[in-house]
């Protein structure tokens, strides 16, 4: 039996003979990531007598950030083939492997394209169907179209003023908000005082833009900005027109004009547009996390080098298999000198330059991390011009095959990437430089943003970006020209970057105030390997846990590219067996 209610509180029942008792598994959070756990429990065929309980406002499934009430504007950054909530082949789990299609098989839509948003919810909000369809008779699944307003002991209480009662309570709240910040704080007030205009770190969709008009400031160059871009263009009316193969934008003139800025100064890199045409890298290769473990590590002596060189590694496996024309040496010379060497030494700068003619086809981190680092522009004119050629060979770059080792470098990326968790904690640079190469936007929305700069709606500040709360406006500058702009309007063009200390979920404000959670130095929920909550006194929870990017199990993706033995797949397979163990099962 499957219960579907928008209502309810969990009830335990007793045999006639005593011996069986109803279990409840309450889960506050009802995005993707706990629908991916609930195909994990359904996958493990459990035999007890179990009632599910989903709490989550908004639709099961896709949640609120993939929720399809937002605007049809938005889009994914991953082509729909790389978009799946299956487990396949190359899953290693314990649990069973239960394939389905991606998102490009379940919709039947062009594999390279970048769906809309609105297209996610669909397939999420399916999975979700699929998945309580799939649970076995003995298992049923109530969501309470509710928000959980505090947990004490097991006993959650819903906004409605219900509760109800769990043997095992899963937080899966996904992403959150936070309190405002100190500087926040400053700069709205000042907003208030002038009359200005101030939008905090938020979602891009949930942002009330309906005030922001005339100059503004955009604080942050990445997926948050593209999105915000969007709304404030193309979601005021105007429209690109294509003629003799450039894109041009035409204003509706209800558009503000944008200043954007961040601390590299230039957007994230376009995603590519092709698929590799050598082999697939063999990974891991020089990075293995298990190799790591048990060590005092310090993140840029003993991890970052192994990382770089294997990023490096996928890089230059798809270079010298798929392009053998523009090497200087077989494969099997430069692969078996490669590996000999470490990455940061002469002699492995010495083998690229011998073995790669071209330093076009080399790869530099540090030139990829700061590409304005001591570049200056006289006027802000000149470094308007400098930036869309960058954005232009950039966006050509990566959608030409002849550079496919990008590619390469961009699986390489996220092998490193999912075996970093559990490792260490997330050095605050390295998310941010992932987020930068691997998770940019799709290269037409480059293309608009080149349109939109040539006809002086974007306006680009530069890299070490500052700003200043002045007399009755906004000032904004940065170290890569002399020009200084005021406006009327600041935009914080990023996600809350949210803490236990400052956090605006009710929930874990409710355990927090008795000290059944706590945080690490980076303000994430400590949870267990196995993703029990830790309270205060280093205790783990015996029945209470937490998954997301919230916490120290830090933050997978809840979908992933499908022949990549997901890391939230393998997270959720654990967490799932440990829920069932914990519930009697």
């Amino acid at each position: 039996m499957v219960v579907f209610a928008l209502r309810g509180a969990a009830r335990f029942s007793l045999s006639s003979n005593g011996k069986t008792r109803m279990r409840s598994l309450v889960v506050i959070g009802g995005g993707p990531r706990a629908a991916g756990l609930l195909e994990r429990i359904a996958a493990q065929s459990p035999s007890l007598e179990l009632a599910v309980h989903v709490v989550d406002p908004h639709p099961p499934g896709a949640g609120r950030v993939w929720r399809h009430a937002q605007s049809p504007l938005l889009r994914m950054n991953s082509m729909a083939e790389d978009v799946t909530v299956f487990t396949d082949d190359s899953f290693d789990g314990e649990g069973p492997v239960r394939p389905g299609p991606s998102l490009a098989e379940w919709i039947d839509i062009d594999p390279t394209s970048f769906p809309s948003r609105q297209v996610q919810s669909g397939y999420l909000s399916w999975f979700f169907e699929h998945v309580r369809e799939s649970l076995p008779p003995n298992i049923s699944v109530t969501v309470h179209r509710a928000t959980a307003s505090k947990v004490v002991g097991t006993r959650v209480w819903l906004d409605d003023g219900s509760s109800l009662d769990a043997d095992v309570l899963v937080l899966a709240l996904g992403h959150l908000d936070a309190e405002p910040e100190p500087e926040h704080r400053k700069l709205a007030e000042h907003a208030a005082e002038h009359g200005l205009v101030y939008v905090p770190p938020l979602y891009s969709a949930d942002a009330d833009l309906s005030a922001v008009t005339g100059h503004v400031v955009l604080r942050g160059f990445g997926l948050a900005f593209i999105d915000l871009m969007v709304l404030l263009t193309e979601g005021r009316g105007g429209r690109y027109v294509r003629s003799g193969g450039r894109l041009a934008y035409v204003p509706s003139g209800a558009e503000p004009t944008l200043y954007v800025g961040s601390r590299r100064g230039v957007p994230y890199h376009s995603k590519t547009g092709y698929r590799l045409q050598g082999p697939r890298p063999p990974l891991p290769h020089f990075f293995v996390a298990d190799a790591l473990r048990g060590r005092d590590l310090d993140f840029r002596d003993d991890v970052w080098p192994l990382m770089a060189k294997e990023i490096a590694w996928g890089h230059y496996h798809e270079l010298f298999t798929g392009h053998p024309g523009l090497v200087g040496m077989p494969f099997v010379e430069f692969a078996t000198s490669f590996s000999a060497l470490p990455w940061y030494s002469e002699e492995m700068r010495e083998l690229e330059a011998l073995a790669v003619p071209d330093p076009a086809d080399r790869i530099d981190f540090e030139q990829l991390d700061r590409p304005l680092a001591g570049v200056t522009f006289a006027t802000a004119e000149e470094f308007q011009e400098h930036l869309r050629s960058y954005v232009e060979a950039d966006v050509a770059r990566r959608s030409d095959p002849r550079y496919s080792a990008d590619l390469g470098a961009f699986l390489a990326l996220l092998s490193v990437y999912g075996q970093l968790a559990g490792l260490m904690p997330f050095d605050g640079w390295w998310h941010g430089y992932f987020s930068y190469l691997a998770s940019g936007p799709p290269p037409d929305r480059l293309e608009e943003l080149l349109a939109l700069s040539r006809a002086g709606i974007v306006r680009f500040l530069g890299a070490d970006m500052w700003v200043e709360a002045v007399e009755g406006a906004f000032a904004a500058g940065s170290a890569t020209t002399p020009d200084v702009v005021r406006a009327n309007g600041l935009i914080e063009a990023r996600l809350p970057t949210h803490s236990l200390s400052r956090t605006a979920d009710p929930v874990l404000r409710s355990l927090r105030a008795v000290g059944d959670v706590s945080e690490d130095a980076a303000g994430l929920v400590r949870v267990s390997p196995v993703g029990r909550l830790v309270d205060e006194r280093g205790e783990e929870d015996p029945v209470r846990f937490a998954v997301g990017p919230y916490t120290t199990g830090k933050a997978f993706a809840a979908f992933a590219r499908p022949g990549t033995n997901a890391p939230a797949f393998r997270q959720n397979d654990v967490l799932a067996r440990e829920v069932l163990r914990t519930l009697g099962d």
